[in-house]
């Protein structure tokens, strides 16, 4: 039995950076020199419910948000948190049906590190409710964060959308239309774009980001692809109503990103950022080019970056450096 050493009474109440160093260094333990402070922060989750829908046969439809919020236990990080968060409002594709919602979640992890609320939405998908419904989902989930700022410790004049794939056309749908008209007519149908639910707050963001998400589905079938577009049982078919894309002009323009861009001069929409591969399988490059080029000759502001061998959503967007492309831009946008 080892000998019973003094009692050490605690050193209760002294400030970390004046807490003893411990002069032990045994043999073969190596010393790290010149560490800077923690830089990243700790990073709590919650899941809740920002609404409950009712569906077409009356049973109730509730969605989630997944929320990473940056931990204020660290004052030496604490930096932005004082009076919230900069938020970043994800939408993961699935090509309009049920979401992988943890698809990015390595990346929302890795932004909330770096001081950004990330919120994960989970819309209705297509074989609940068609479109409108996805980007009815998104407005009322950023109104929902804009609601519960101070909760989940959002500054709410700092938010943004982001969405890869079907997930890019409901944040594109959903920004570009939030300060649009309420309603619309397709085919003699009216087609709520919104919803009343938290009516007192803005569904707007700052800026956009957009992974290689559809933007003139009418469009799609015009350059080879891997899949058909146009069938009703296609994605874009199943959005529309189970629809033949090329044969509802009305309805493919009505949910198409590209319709709703309008020129400075009228209205400034949110700066947007695409990201596109050029080897993308599923939803074609040509998609991204259409939505750069329309907005540039609107005037608004756009950056686009095409990564030429990348695929839909792999062979350079699991990498660092798009992720850090992402950081910049929402950073320029919404960090002072």
């Amino acid at each position: 039995m080892s000998e019973l050493r003094p009692y050490a009474e605690p050193l209760s109440g002294v400030p970390l950076d004046q807490f003893p160093q411990s002069p032990l260094l045994p043999k073969g333990c190596q010393i790290l020199e010149g560490l800077a402070d923690d830089d990243l922060y700790q990073v709590e989750f919650r899941e809740m419910t920002y609404v409950t829908r009712t569906l077409e046969d009356g049973s109730a439809c509730p969605r989630s948000l997944y929320v990473l919020i940056p931990s204020s236990k660290d004052p030496i990080k604490a930096s932005y948190g004082k009076d919230g968060y900069p938020c970043v409002v994800f939408c993961q594709g699935s090509g309009w049906r049920t979401q992988h919602i943890y698809g990015h979640f390595a990346d929302h992890v890795r932004l909330a590190e770096r001081g950004f609320v990330v919120a994960s939405v989970q819309y209705r998908e297509s074989s609940l409710a068609p479109f409108p419904a996805q980007m009815q989902d998104f407005k009322t989930a950023v109104r929902f964060l804009r609601a519960h700022a101070d909760e989940l410790h959002i500054d709410p004049a700092r938010m943004a959308a982001w969405g890869d794939s079907s997930g890019a056309h409901t944040v594109l749908m959903a920004s570009f239309t939030a300060e649009g008209p309420a309603t619309i007519s397709v085919e003699g149908e009216t087609i709520a774009l919104d919803t009343p639910i938290y009516a007192d707050q803005m569904a707007s963001v700052s800026c956009v980001v957009d992974w290689y998400g559809p933007t003139a589905l009418d469009q799609m079938n015009c350059i080879p692809s891997a899949q058909d577009h146009n069938r009703p049982e296609s994605p874009e078919g199943a959005v529309l109503g189970q629809r033949v894309v090329r044969e509802h002009p009305e309805w493919s323009a009505a949910a198409s990103p590209l319709s709703y861009v309008v020129p400075a001069s009228e209205r400034t929409m949110p700066p947007t950022l695409i990201m596109h591969g050029g080897r993308d399988q599923i939803v074609n490059f040509e998609q991204s080019v259409l939505l750069y080029e329309a907005l540039r000759s609107a005037g608004q502001e756009v950056e686009f970056y095409k990564l030429p061998d990348a695929h839909h959503g792999s062979g350079g967007f699991r990498c660092a450096a798009a992720l850090d492309m992402v950081e910049a831009f929402l950073r320029k946008h919404l960090v002072p």
